[in-house]
């Protein structure tokens, strides 16, 4: 008992942490829950803080939590909201809030260069650059014409019991991506291949990262994983090659998964939220994240993009952001009894 309310001490202490001193008075501010990954966000919040004398008090979620952990704090809150901005790396949890009447409609002006599939209709939401869906071979223990050329090839005996690794597909981007296979093959063919990846011997991990980290030892041969992690191990040195999967002609293409930035309903500061909403949305911003490495796809035309991604020949799977929202409840739920039971 005393531990835990040790832990829930800390956790208090730590929910919302500002990101310069605070001034004396009543300087505006804002409060930010965010999903990004802390070390690319800060600096981005630090900057608008400096520019804005806008107040950020953010708080961040933690690998562990996959971002649930936030999406549960703001259902939680609805009643009496205690954040303005939601900033979140998918789209998913996103448009769950939007559901649930969490969001406030609000058509920041940065967006209006966006293209349309990455602003919603009705203004709950506008995309940030996204990473893809990708696969990772261990150029040590494969060659080059045993590469797979789709996920399915991840299926197949051949690989090996456990030479195939894969992120849990009920967190994260792993399950977004799960709800989209649902949504382009139906949930009966899209379920038929996960069981084929689960005999087969697939290696389920904790997260992309250490997806990443097995392929790059050489610890299993190939596997799946998210572009920034991909393009780490890249540079890093690692014998690895990153495949995009299903790119040939007439195949479905991967999953590319936006950012998203929206504002929380009844927040208690909505003109510094629009302030921050207008400068996360910028191009500006979305080249910095680029350039950064948290993010390969963006939403606009420009250099930023990473030559080895060739974005204008990017073929992408064809299914739409609420098709995947609408599959993955159903797709989340016979993962966890598939691959958890």
């Amino acid at each position: 008992m005393r531990s835990s309310l040790l832990l829930l001490s800390v956790t208090v202490l730590m929910a919302v942490v500002p990101l310069g001193c605070r001034p004396e008075g009543e300087a505006p501010s804002v409060v930010i829950y965010c999903s990004y990954d802390q070390n690319f966000s800060e600096p981005l919040l630090r900057e608008f803080e400096t520019r804005s004398g806008i107040r950020v008090l953010p708080v961040f979620d933690v690998e562990a939590a996959k971002t649930t952990g936030l999406v549960n704090r703001l259902i939680a809150e609805q009643q009496s909201p205690q954040a303005d901005v939601w900033m979140n790396g998918e789209f998913v949890q996103t448009l769950k809030l939007k559901q649930r009447g969490i969001l406030a409609p609000y058509r920041s002006p940065a967006a209006e260069d966006l293209p349309p599939q990455y602003v919603d209709p009705e203004g709950y939401w506008s995309g940030l650059p996204g990473r893809a869906r990708v696969m990772l071979v261990n150029t040590d223990r494969v060659a080059p014409e045993q590469y797979p050329a789709g996920i399915e090839d991840l299926a197949e005996p051949a690989w090996g019991q456990h030479q195939v690794s894969m992120a849990y597909p009920i967190f994260g981007t792993t399950a977004t991506e799960a709800a989209a296979m649902y949504a382009w093959l139906g949930p009966e063919q899209a379920l038929a291949f996960y069981k084929r990846l689960k005999a087969a011997g697939v290696r389920i991990v904790d997260g992309n990262a250490t997806s990443r980290d097995l392929i790059s030892s050489g610890e299993v041969k190939t596997g799946l994983t998210d572009s920034d992690d991909a393009w780490g191990a890249v540079k890093r040195g690692a014998p690895v090659k990153i495949i995009i999967p299903d790119q040939e002609e007439g195949g479905r293409g991967t999953l590319v998964i936006p950012g998203t930035v929206a504002m929380v309903k009844g927040g208690p500061n909505p003109e510094q939220a629009h302030a921050l909403i207008d400068y996360l949305v910028s191009e500006e911003v979305e080249r910095k994240l680029l350039e950064a490495g948290f993010c390969q796809v963006p939403l606009r035309a420009h250099d930023a993009a990473p030559d080895w991604l060739e974005v204008e020949k990017l073929r992408t799977m064809p299914v739409s952001f609420a098709e995947v929202f609408d599959q993955f409840e159903r797709a989340q739920g016979e993962m966890r009894e598939l691959f958890v039971r």
